[in-house]
């Protein structure tokens, strides 16, 4: 049975509204970078998220899981979800703009896409190779040094692009191990556990006592972070998901760079360049050839 690509009526204003949560995440770590390393920004993010979650899932679900099987998945999920790709996201943002590292990382459906057909879930057709190739071409105009962008620039991009992949194993995981799972029980759990594991690493490697001497700007950024981009964001995103589907998300993907940058120009200052403009509308291209949307309109206009 063919997966339905129809988008419940509800859920466009929602997937408006999800785009800016996460696009106004970019925009939130642009900001705490002035004044917090990344560890301890992805720590504070991931706590309060869950301590938002936590106390709804109590009303409207009762108690957590309790079996082994279900945390050591939720475990593995709260690294390829967050920790890894929080992290790397936040530390490329030390390096490039909010609407860049936001551009690199719309390519998770191309890792998506690749990781699926890898492990056999999910058949690569010629459009979706075609498209990945086309992102490629995307990410290769935002990085390569004949474009013009600089050593640390390219770091960043790697940094943006090592987290998109970890996003595209994270739903390889999801698809194969949390299938039936509720998805406030998903989200809250796992950002338990990813809490769990920065905490050590926070201790470790950086230094909470950094977060005693921030401004009022960098608490604020925070707490959206946590609170809007991440605890009400994924409240949405399953909410969008368990309506729409899965076809939903690539939606998303496409237009969160936009508002990314539209945030990072207007309240951050960020200048574009011509060559992150040129990668940005490929890399959106790529996804819309992968999405197939646009083909299936087309081709079904000249049916007519």
């Amino acid at each position: 049975m063919s997966q339905s690509t129809t988008i419940h009526p509800r859920d466009w204003g929602l997937l408006v509204i999800l785009s800016i949560l996460w696009g106004g995440s970019y925009l939130f770590a642009g900001i705490a970078v002035r004044e917090l390393p990344p560890l301890v920004i992805v720590f504070t993010r991931v706590v309060l998220a869950a301590l938002a979650l936590l106390p709804l899932h109590l009303i409207f679900y009762g108690a957590l899981p309790r079996d082994k099987r279900s945390w050591a998945s939720f475990g593995v999920m709260s690294i390829l979800n967050n920790v890894i790709p929080f992290t790397l996201i936040v530390s490329g943002q030390t390096l490039v703009t909010s609407g860049l590292a936001s551009v690199v990382n719309a390519t998770t459906p191309l890792f998506a896409i690749a990781i699926l057909a890898s492990f056999g879930t999910e058949r690569l057709s010629l459009r979706k190779a075609l498209g990945m190739l086309m992102g490629l071409v995307g990410v290769v105009i935002l990085s390569d040094p004949r474009f013009e962008a600089s050593a640390n620039q390219m770091l960043g991009v790697l940094l943006c692009l090592g987290a998109a992949a970890s996003y595209g194993f994270a739903g390889w995981w999801a698809r194969t191990r949390l299938g039936g799972v509720a998805p406030l029980t998903s989200a809250t759990c796992q950002l338990l556990c990813s809490s769990a594991i920065m905490l050590p690493l926070v201790l470790l490697f950086s230094d909470l006592r950094s977060l005693a001497g921030i401004t009022i700007t960098t608490a604020s950024a925070l707490l959206g972070f946590a609170l809007l981009s991440t605890a009400l964001a994924y409240i949405l995103f399953y909410r969008i998901l368990n309506r729409s589907g899965p076809s939903a998300v690539m939606l998303v993907t496409m237009m969160i760079p936009v508002s990314a940058i539209a945030m990072g120009y207007l309240v951050l200052g960020e200048e574009l360049q011509l060559r992150e403009v040129a990668g940005a509308l490929v890399i959106i291209a790529s996804l819309i050839v992968i999405d197939g949307r646009a083909v299936r309109f087309f081709n079904g206009k000249q049916a007519v």
